[in-house]
Order: C-alpha cells, then sequence, then structure tokens
C-alpha cells in the first residue's frame, strides 16, 4: 500500500470493526432466543400423586426442565433460598401454589410462571405466586445490579489505557500500585451509586464495595499486565475478557438455566458472574454462598497480580527505551478514544 497515512487508518479500523463483530456475536448469542434448559423446579409432596405429577410435568418439559419432588413446602422454600432451584409448585385442588424467589432472578421466575399457570388453569384454578424473596422497591426488576456491574467494568478497563500507555514509563510495581488506587475510587463510585444515589443495596454496603474492590482491582491489574505484551491491543482484549464474556455470563439478565452452554459454563468461574450472584447474597439471601463467589473474585485478583509479576520481569529484561513524549501522548490519544467509543 502506498499511502502510509491511509494503511495507518486501515489498521486502526480493525479494532473496531472486530469489536462490532465481536458484541454482535456475543450479546445476540447470548440474550435474543433465551430458552430454558434444565430449570430446576420441585414438586412438593412426598405421596404417589406428588411423584406422578411431577412426573407427568417433566415428560411435558423435556429437557426444559428438571424436576424433583420435596415432602414439604418449608424444604421447598429452603431450596429456593440456597438457589438450588427457581420454583417450588405446591399441588392444590382448589388453591395451587407457586413459590418463587425473584431476586435470585426475574426472568427465571417469569419462566417458571409460565411453566406452570397452564397447570394450574387445567384444573380451573388460578394460581397463587408467593415471592419468598423479592428485590427492593428500588429495583423492582433486581437487574439493578447487572447495570453496576457494567459502571464498574466501564470505569474498571476504560482506565487501563490511561494506566498503560500514559504509565508506560513508570516502573510496574507503581503501575499496580495506581490500578490498586483507581480500583478503589471506581468501587467507592460503584457503592455510591449502588447505596445514596439508587439505593440498591439497603444494607451491607461496606460488603458491597468490597467485592467491587475485588472486581475492579482485578480487572485493571490484568489489564496492566496484559498492556506490555499487547500495546494497542489491549482495548481489544479487554473488551472480549470484560465485555463480551463477561456481561453475557454474568447471570445479571438471564441465569444460565436460560442460556446455552457456553455461557452457562462461564456463569461458573467468571469474574462478572461472582460480583452479581455475589452481591445477590449478601443482599438477598442472608449471605448463602458468599464465600464461594468472594473467592472468585480473590482467584482473579490473584490472577492480576501474577500477570503484573510476568510483565514486570519482561520489561527488566527488555534494554530502556527512549519514546518521545509526542508519540507516548499519540498513543494515549488513539487508545483512550477507542476504549471511550465502545
Amino acid at each position: 500500500m502506498r499511502s502510509p497515512a491511509l494503511r495507518h487508518v486501515l489498521t486502526h479500523l480493525v479494532t473496531p470493526l472486530l469489536m462490532c463483530l465481536g458484541m454482535g456475536l456475543a450479546y445476540m448469542g447470548a440474550f435474543v432466543t433465551p430458552e430454558p434448559h434444565h430449570l430446576p423446579v420441585a414438586v412438593v409432596g412426598s405421596g404417589p400423586e406428588a411423584k406422578v405429577f411431577a412426573q407427568t410435568v417433566k415428560d411435558k418439559a423435556g429437557e426444559a426442565l428438571d424436576v424433583r419432588t420435596v415432602a414439604t413446602r418449608v424444604e421447598g422454600v429452603d431450596l429456593l433460598t440456597s438457589r438450588e432451584i427457581t420454583g417450588a409448585y405446591v399441588p392444590s385442588a382448589k388453591t395451587p401454589e407457586l413459590v418463587i424467589a425473584s431476586a435470585a432472578s426475574d426472568m427465571d421466575a417469569l419462566a417458571v410462571e409460565k411453566v406452570f399457570t397452564p397447570v394450574a388453569a387445567g384444573q380451573g384454578v388460578p394460581l397463587k405466586v408467593t415471592d419468598v424473596a423479592a428485590p427492593v422497591a428500588d429495583d423492582p426488576t433486581g437487574q439493578g445490579l447487572f447495570f453496576l456491574l457494567i459502571a464498574l467494568s466501564i470505569g474498571s478497563y476504560a482506565s487501563v489505557a490511561a494506566l498503560g500507555a500514559a504509565g508506560a514509563g513508570l516502573p510496574m510495581r507503581v503501575r499496580a500500585l495506581l490500578a490498586v488506587g483507581v480500583s478503589a475510587v471506581v468501587s467507592g463510585i460503584g457503592a455510591l451509586l449502588a447505596g445514596p444515589v439508587f439505593h440498591l443495596a439497603h444494607h451491607d454496603l461496606a460488603g458491597l464495595w468490597g467485592m467491587a474492590w475485588l472486581y475492579s482491582a482485578g480487572i485493571l491489574l490484568i489489564g496492566v499486565g496484559l498492556h506490555t505484551f499487547l500495546k494497542r491491543w489491549t482495548t481489544l482484549a479487554m473488551m472480549v475478557l470484560f465485555v463480551m464474556l463477561n456481561f453475557t455470563s454474568s447471570g445479571g439478565l438471564y441465569r444460565p438455566e436460560l442460556q446455552n452452554g457456553f455461557f452457562g459454563t462461564l456463569h461458573a468461574f467468571w469474574n462478572g458472574a461472582g460480583f452479581v450472584e455475589g452481591a445477590r447474597s449478601l443482599l438477598y439471601f442472608g449471605s448463602d454462598g458468599l464465600a464461594r463467589n468472594v473467592w472468585t473474585l480473590v482467584i482473579w485478583l490473584l490472577l492480576g497480580l501474577a500477570a503484573t509479576a510476568v510483565a514486570a520481569a519482561y520489561e527488566r529484561g527488555r534494554e530502556p527505551e527512549e519514546v518521545a513524549p509526542a508519540v507516548q501522548e499519540a498513543d494515549v490519544d488513539e487508545e483512550v478514544e477507542e476504549t471511550v467509543g465502545v
């Protein structure tokens, strides 16, 4: 190609075009066609009639539902609050009841209602729906935590461009400390939004801030470490890791039972799922399952520390390179524009 300027422009167009393709594949693949896949539900009852009824529901639903029986309604509620099932159906000739916990997932609760409402209608009686763990009135759909995740993610990965490019002349230990400090600010903003501003968290705001810090620090340290090797391609890598794969597998909109197996598998260990499910545990389910989600965030933080350590060792082994300030500033502007423009 004869024109260096045209080649430069075309090279820089590769990143946004790949972002376009990746975002389309990820978001449309995860959210466009939600369908139940082995959605766990329970039928309350211990007699033969309950077992026959449960098997009938399973036969009609096929792979959409995993149906079990529990002896009592209390046992069904316990399974709901530990998020082992998404609904417990209590058969009755007069007042059949469906017990749900919509704070775990509003979409899952709606999916279960769609399954059992026709069942009750077939008996000629209305279905009573009881929600034993509803979101706060300030967040009626329970999706506020997902949008909080988005805010924390953008604040974290967008800061990587500035720390990686503008701070390229600083020792890695200084950039790592800056990443830790920036994550404290990002998580503080998240806590402010979740608490005083939008009232998503009516209690345990300090615990929510702690998980937000773990989440943000992990992203920032991974990004600062990767920047040593990927340079201007770091933005694309961060988008893949912490937007395309992260938001879609977090369970903030659809839990894995309503998604295909790929995103359901990521949900088990990705950091966004760790934050969202951990926040739900803390705010709505008496911290049940919280330790596992916190450990997920800690592991991602350790990955970030490992990435910065490897990058520091790599940089120490290289000869010092003098980069003109004007070139550094141009690189920063390009990376920040690409990041903010997404």
